[in-house]
């Protein structure tokens, strides 16, 4: 009964006009290059001070939503993901776009991110009480096994070359070492002040994925897209959607893969993303066009990081714990309004929570349609000549990279890595598992360090690490994707070695 006087009273206009407010802000800067769901969120916070408690909630809910979901659309026209979580859709929605495909890539993305949303939101609501004692499991030594997990997804990405991938991840790990330790103190890789603080995880996604896209359009003469193929890019929405609904396997497993790892406090958009594309790639039949446009990459990708909106804000509101960084700014803007989380939250503070829940439910319908409205513009992209293009996206991603921190050092950072991944890619390094070795290197490292620290006080680091039914599952999988990853490069180097003979016979 709450659910639907919560869903009556989201109707109202005042509330309707926020949610909307709030969607297309978020997706107008979930598609810019540099702007992550975070920071969007943390940009929103301080305009919320003197708004009803109710209001501000709505606003800070829809465009963490809507941020995820835009990211998709730079994701796929561009080659440049919008937020961390938006990495492994370029893997295929990029493809597809370049194919004459970019209508369906981005009516495939936004029909996942409605289905995921509301199966994320549907948790939140009916499984909060439920789930929020699992996510106290999940110490530190179960966040650094599933840091782990996401790592050794680093040997499937590297297009064919398993040692390619792994060091193109490992160089990444580096990277995020690069500072101050939190262990120590000490600093560490530290070759000019300008790396003191180490390297922004936004500031390296723009360098490695932006800057290689904007020196390939500088020098490639032919266009963005294939003018042909463009003009026969006529998808029909309906026929996106039974396309969507007949793909189960990549459904529900985007859709799982996103809610376990929402609930998980600190884990984030990033790895649901990544580990429900890799899952659905290595479980499908007929994997071998994954990377090279296939429609259910871009189905576990989108559906993944919008089904892990919603369980992300479990731990937060009933335990504050936040799920993923951008639940630790709503956080605060919860106390912010004196709404304080825990296992009473709903008795509480209900009447705002409800409608706060029911207004994230009317939400994805507004991202689904409001979405598919921008997108179309993108469309004009076919006929943007390379030249001004590039320089679209340098403009961009300089802005995105440099409000960061107001730091003109981070602009150098930014092309210096810009140059290491284009370089890089000529060799056949990709991109993709060194952003990856960025983001989830300070997930193990801190959580590893904190491990060892309670491990001196009981039963030492290697029974710490391996106890406990989570972190054996956790272990188990782990292995299961090095073996997947090495008889995946093998069988490419068979295959590779029989096309030669053929060729040369």
């Amino acid at each position: 009964m709450e659910l639907i006087h919560a869903l009556l009273l989201a109707l109202q206009p005042a509330h309707l006009l926020t949610l909307l407010l709030g969607v297309g802000g978020g997706l107008v800067l979930g598609a810019m290059p540099g702007v992550s769901p975070t920071l969007a969120v943390a940009l929103l916070v301080p305009f919320t001070f003197r708004l009803p408690a109710d209001t501000s909630l709505i606003l800070m809910g829809a465009v963490y939503s809507a941020s995820i979901a835009g990211g998709a659309i730079s994701a796929i026209l561009l080659n440049v993901p919008g937020a961390p979580a938006n990495i492994a859709t370029t893997f295929d929605g990029y493809p597809m776009a370049r194919s004459g495909r970019a209508t369906e890539a981005l009516q495939t993305a936004f029909v996942s991110s409605l289905f995921g949303g509301v199966v994320g939101i549907l948790v939140l609501i009916f499984l909060a009480p439920l789930l929020a004692p699992f996510a106290l499991r999940f110490g530190p030594g179960e966040m650094f096994w599933v840091a782990v997990l996401g790592i050794t997804v680093m040997a499937s990405l590297g297009s064919g070359s398993l040692l390619k991938g792994l060091f193109a991840g490992a160089l990444g790990v580096w990277l995020s070492t690069i500072g101050i330790s939190p262990a120590t103190g000490d600093y560490r890789f530290v070759f000019f002040d300008a790396l003191e603080g180490g390297i922004h995880i936004v500031v390296a996604l723009i360098g490695l994925f932006a800057m290689p896209q904007v020196l390939t359009l500088f020098a490639s003469p032919e266009a963005h897209y294939s003018p042909a193929a463009s003009a026969n890019d006529k998808s029909s929405l309906l026929g996106v959607v039974r396309r969507y609904f007949s793909e189960r396997l990549a459904i529900g497993v985007g859709a799982l893969v996103g809610v376990f790892i929402g609930i998980i406090p600190g884990a984030g958009g990033q790895i649901a993303s990544i580990l429900g594309y890799d899952q659905v790639r290595k479980l499908s039949r007929n994997n071998d066009s994954f990377g090279q446009g296939d429609a259910r990459g871009v189905i576990a990708s989108e559906t993944a990081n919008s089904a892990m909106v919603g369980p992300s804000i479990i731990p937060m509101l009933t335990l504050g714990l936040p799920g993923s960084p951008t639940c630790a700014v709503m956080l605060g803007g919860l106390l912010i309004h004196g709404i304080f989380p825990g296992p009473q939250i709903f008795t509480t503070s209900g009447d705002v929570l409800w409608i706060f829940l029911a207004t994230l439910l009317i939400g994805q319908f507004a991202i689904f349609g409001l979405g598919l409205w921008l997108a179309r513009g993108g469309q004009a992209l076919a006929r943007v000549p390379n030249e001004y293009l590039a320089t679209g996206i340098l403009v961009l991603s300089v802005i995105g990279t440099y409000s960061l921190q107001n730091n003109v050092a981070d602009v150098w950072i930014m092309a210096s890595l810009g140059l290491i991944a284009f370089f890089g890619g000529q060799a056949g390094f990709p991109a993709a598992p060194m952003a990856l070795g960025v983001i989830l290197g300070p997930i193990a490292e801190n959580n590893f360090q904190m491990g060892r620290t309670i491990a001196r006080a009981g039963e030492g680091s290697l029974q710490y690490f391996t106890s406990g039914t989570i972190n054996r599952v956790l272990i188990a999988i782990g292995l299961l994707s090095l073996a997947y990853g090495l008889l995946a490069s093998y069988r490419a180097s068979q295959r590779q070695a029989i096309s030669s003979r053929q060729a040369t016979a």
